[in-house]
């Protein structure tokens, strides 16, 4: 069964969110989401705590553990209820839009009525939010902005949420009798960053048994259709997951042709009628006389069509197909590429793990170095020192080496004020063995004084990666309008990395922008910005970028020996070949 702290996590988190729209205090719902963040990235299952359990989780004093036992005990938190029956529905609906706080949009209900997305556009496209205080041009292009946002996520969820569901269900069905394969296809095999709907493919002989089990799955809502070769169900959180069970002798026609994307399959399909042959999910077949050629693996099926197999991250049509006949694939990186990760948090910050914790739980992961880089000063609600940065790094040269022989920098994460400075003088950040620099705050800036921002922060010699470098979160902010080629340039001639963060709200390059940014030259690091031990999972998602982006092991500076890595982050040439 699935843990349930990401569940106990929303919980406190809306009620945060709810304190703030009834004007409650701040710092309560500042304590309750550091509370949710806690336990969402805590390693144990709250549902197996007690409270003195609970109270060991950071940030989670005595009232939030006993809220917290209540909803376990009895599904109810009165608390949040409660919050919830002061707000009206329609505020929370107006909420849910990413670029809409919750002050105004108790404004907006106030003062307007509106209570509703369409009500909203109406009455910003009628221009009667101008004469409101604080609702200007600008904030009606936001506003727009984040409905744009709302209604393109639609029912899609994150990756890390439809991985885990197929996953779990793949384990289930795997191990029933007559199984002789098992897979996840789709969106999320081809590791897009939010996911529709989950496609899982069965190779059976008799798909009957594996039907009946996929509908007595726990998590399962509803069954909204069954069949003998396809079954739907919709599950207890909204998605959707497509089972199909083929023939075992059709199981790599299947697998491709539901892997997809529908543009690649067209590709492929045009390139079997150019060798006079049918492509389905049932195999490769002649187009005259019906007789089916191959089908048992996806390898047979792209090699009969002239193609080297084409992993599929790759498979979305934009150019794998002729880059296969050319003999120019990439050999893509993958996880077991990644020697280190360069973009962590501890408890000294915003973390919520203690920093011994954090090393050991990288050493567990086999990595070879790995790099703590808690906030700098001028991310103020941090309350970092240069006292409590200076005894860190005493700590961390008395760790490095000393779990599994994992060698270890110390990095920070500037914040890239509105003009592109960033915290410390250069002598006091030459002490580091990197730093990462992102931008935190100001993310409205116009076109040009935001690139100037990012450009300058690349200029910096001490800035050896741009953090999350667009700042956006994915279905609840945008990017930052910038001049992407121009950024990208200067990464390239300046050897600043841009990092792919890899949690699943960011993945911060997207491939697109990573494609786009590899043109220029530009070395990359995939990160996880772990915040607690559990975080440094999310590696897998940042892998999955990366590979739709074309990017090789090459192309990531955390892939790179210790002493390579070590002269790009001094900034010597010979560092980027």
């Amino acid at each position: 069964m699935a843990r349930r702290n990401e569940e106990v996590a929303a919980l406190l988190q809306e009620y945060a969110d709810l304190v703030l729209i009834t004007g409650g205090d701040a710092f309560k719902a500042r304590a309750y989401e550091k509370a949710a963040r806690a336990i969402g990235g805590y390693h144990a299952d709250v549902s197996a705590l007690d409270g003195k359990g609970l109270r060991e989780i950071p940030n989670v004093g005595r009232s939030i553990a006993d809220k917290v036992l209540e909803y376990l005990r009895t599904g109810r938190m009165p608390a949040v209820e409660d919050a919830r029956a002061k707000v009206p529905p329609g505020v929370r609906r107006l909420t849910a839009i990413p670029t809409l706080g919750p002050k105004k949009a108790m404004t907006l209900y106030e003062e307007l009525h509106i209570s509703s997305v369409p009500e909203l556009l109406d009455a910003i496209h009628e221009e009667r939010l101008r004469d409101r205080k604080g609702f200007g041009p600008k904030t009606e292009e936001n506003i727009l902005h984040g409905i744009g946002l709302l209604q393109a996520a639609g029912d899609r969820v994150p990756v890390n949420v439809a991985m885990d569901v197929a996953e779990e269900i793949v384990g289930e069905l795997s191990a029933l009798p007559g199984c002789e394969h098992c897979a996840y296809a789709g969106s999320l095999r081809r590791m897009r960053e939010t996911i529709g709907d989950v496609d899982i493919l069965v190779a059976a002989a008799v798909s009957e048994p594996f039907m009946d089990a996929f509908t007595r799955l726990p998590g399962t809502a509803e069954v909204i259709a069954r069949g003998p070769k396809k079954t739907s169900v919709r599950t207890t959180k909204g998605l959707r997951i497509d089972l199909r069970v083929v023939p075992p002798d059709s199981w790599g026609a299947g697998l491709q042709y539901f892997t997809g994307s529908k543009a690649h399959n067209i590709r492929t399909r045009e390139r079997a009628v150019h060798h006079k042959l049918k492509l389905s999910e049932y195999g490769l077949f002649h187009a005259k006389s019906g007789k089916k050629i191959v089908s048992e693996t996806e390898e047979e099926v792209y090699a009969r069509l002239g193609l080297p197999w084409i992993p599929p991250p790759l498979r979305e049509d934009r150019g794998e197909v002729d880059a296969g006949l050319r003999g120019e694939l990439p050999e893509l990186v993958t996880a077991a590429d990644i020697r280190g990760d360069l973009h962590t948090h501890t408890d000294l910050t915003d973390g919520i793990a203690p920093l011994e914790e954090m090393v050991a739980a990288a050493a567990r992961h086999g990595l070879r170095y790995y790099a703590v880089t808690d906030h700098a000063p001028n991310l103020f609600m941090q309350r970092m020192t240069d006292e409590k940065i200076l005894a860190q790094r005493e700590r961390i040269r008395e760790l490095d080496g000393k779990h599994r022989k994992m060698r270890l920098l110390h990095g920070t994460e500037l914040n890239i004020g509105p003009d592109g400075e960033v915290d410390w003088p250069q002598e006091f950040l030459r002490g580091f063995d990197l730093c990462v620099a992102s931008v935190h705050s100001h993310f409205h800036q116009g076109r040009d004084a935001a690139t100037r921002r990012l450009l300058t922060a690349c200029e910096n010699p001490q800035v050896n990666i741009i953090g999350h470098p667009t700042t956006r979160k994915l279905g609840k902010r945008p990017g930052l309008d910038i001049d992407h080629d121009a950024v990208f340039a200067a990464c390239a001639r300046t050897g600043t990395a841009l990092e792919i963060n890899a949690h699943p709200d960011r993945l911060d390059l997207s491939d697109e922008h990573v494609l786009r940014a590899k043109r220029h030259g530009v070395k990359f690091a995939v990160n996880t910005d772990a915040h607690a031990p559990l975080h440094l999972d999310h590696l897998r998602y940042g892998i999955g970028v990366a590979q739709r982006g074309w990017l090789t092991a090459d192309d990531i500076i955390n892939t790179w020996p210790l002493p390579r890595l070590r002269r790009f982050l001094r900034k010597e040439g010979s560092g980027n070949r």
